[in-house]
This record gives structure tokens, C-alpha cells and sequence, in this order.
């Protein structure tokens, strides 16, 4: 049985939680396609809303077709990543920087948390390169006006989460969302071995 004492086992209100680079993890209750079993990576938490990318949606376009310069960059499998469904015509990219890289005035890269820097995309690859350890594009974001994230937390949509760097990097064909579920404490770890296929009762 859990006591209050262990705050890990509750989900605390997403004014004290969600923040840039903590995880939006969907509910087994969330069906809709675009977001079913999708991991997402707040890039952007502030007064004006939100802003992530799903890090569980490979494409099959390749990065080079999109954006040659950096295709020598991002990691393998070098293609796109489906960040959600605002701006697909629009790419993003997220970085692990080197352990010990000192960012700080580095042209091209904006810190997240951690290790995790945001890539100007428009930056000399060359220049960002020593930086980063590895990196990945998105096509399109996930994005939440003012309030309406925190209503779908409240709705129970959203999982919120730590991130660990290699969260943001899954190789495809790893099941990223029971991997950060079975890192959890009981009973979220539980969900883990939630059936992909299951239709509402």
C-alpha cells in the first residue's frame, strides 16, 4: 500500500509537474491514433502552453531527402520522426549533448534540460556538430494552448514523467511506452504489460 510519504507513487497536479523535459505519456484510455501509446517530450512548458514532440513515430522518410546538411549529424536510423500533428511541414530537432559540453554561447543550440539541447535547424552543422553526442528530426510538434494540457491531465489523457536522455533517442522497434512505464514504481509499472490491441468495454 502506498503512503504519502512516497511521492513518486502519485501522479502530483500538473502545475508542479509538467515542465521542459519531463514526459507526456498517454493512458491506456487514450485511443485516438495520432497520440495511442505515443511518448511525448515537452520541449516548451510556459504561460503560453506547451510544446513537444512524440518520440515513438518513425517515418520513412530519410533526412537527407529533407534536409541534406544535417543528414551526417542526426543517428541512425537517420529519418524522420513524426513529432505530432501541427506544422508537418515543419522540422525540429533535438540533440544529447556531449557529457561536459559547455553550450553556453555555442551558435545553434538552445538547453532544454539536462542534456538535451534544441538544434537551429538554419545553424552551420559543422558548428554544431562537436557539441552533440547524437540528435534526431522531427516533422511537426504537439502543441497545447494555455490550459489544455492541464485539462487533459486532469482527464487522466496524460501520464507525466522524468525523461532520460535515452528516451529521446529510442531506436525504432523498441517499445519506448512500456519501457519508461516499467521503470516506474508499483503500481504504474503495472501498466507496462497493457494489451496493444484492447477495445473499450
Amino acid at each position: 500500500m502506498a503512503h504519502p510519504e512516497d511521492p513518486e507513487d502519485f501522479v502530483a497536479p500538473a502545475a508542479q509537474r509538467v515542465r521542459a523535459g519531463t514526459l507526456l505519456l498517454a493512458n491506456t484510455e487514450l485511443l485516438e491514433p495520432t497520440f495511442r501509446r505515443s511518448v511525448i517530450y515537452v520541449v516548451e512548458h510556459n504561460d503560453g502552453g506547451t510544446l513537444g514532440v512524440v518520440l515513438n513515430r518513425p517515418s520513412e522518410t530519410a533526412v537527407y531527402n529533407v534536409l541534406p546538411r544535417w543528414a551526417e549529424v542526426v543517428s541512425k536510423p537517420r529519418t524522420m520522426f513524426v513529432g505530432g500533428p501541427v506544422k508537418r511541414d515543419s522540422a525540429l530537432c533535438l540533440a544529447i549533448l556531449r557529457a561536459g559540453d559547455d553550450t553556453a554561447g555555442a551558435p545553434g543550440l538552445r538547453h532544454v534540460q539536462g542534456r538535451i539541447a534544441m538544434v537551429d535547424l538554419d545553424a552551420d552543422p559543422e558548428s554544431v556538430a562537436p557539441h552533440v553526442e547524437a540528435a534526431r528530426v522531427f516533422a511537426g510538434y504537439s502543441g497545447w494552448t494555455t490550459g489544455q494540457l492541464e485539462g487533459e491531465i486532469e482527464r487522466d489523457d496524460w501520464i507525466v514523467l522524468s525523461a532520460l536522455p535515452s528516451d529521446v533517442l529510442v531506436e525504432p522497434g523498441v517499445d519506448l511506452w512500456s519501457r519508461v512505464l516499467r521503470r516506474q514504481p508499483l503500481p504504474l509499472s503495472m501498466l507496462a504489460t497493457h494489451p496493444i490491441d484492447v477495445s473499450r468495454n
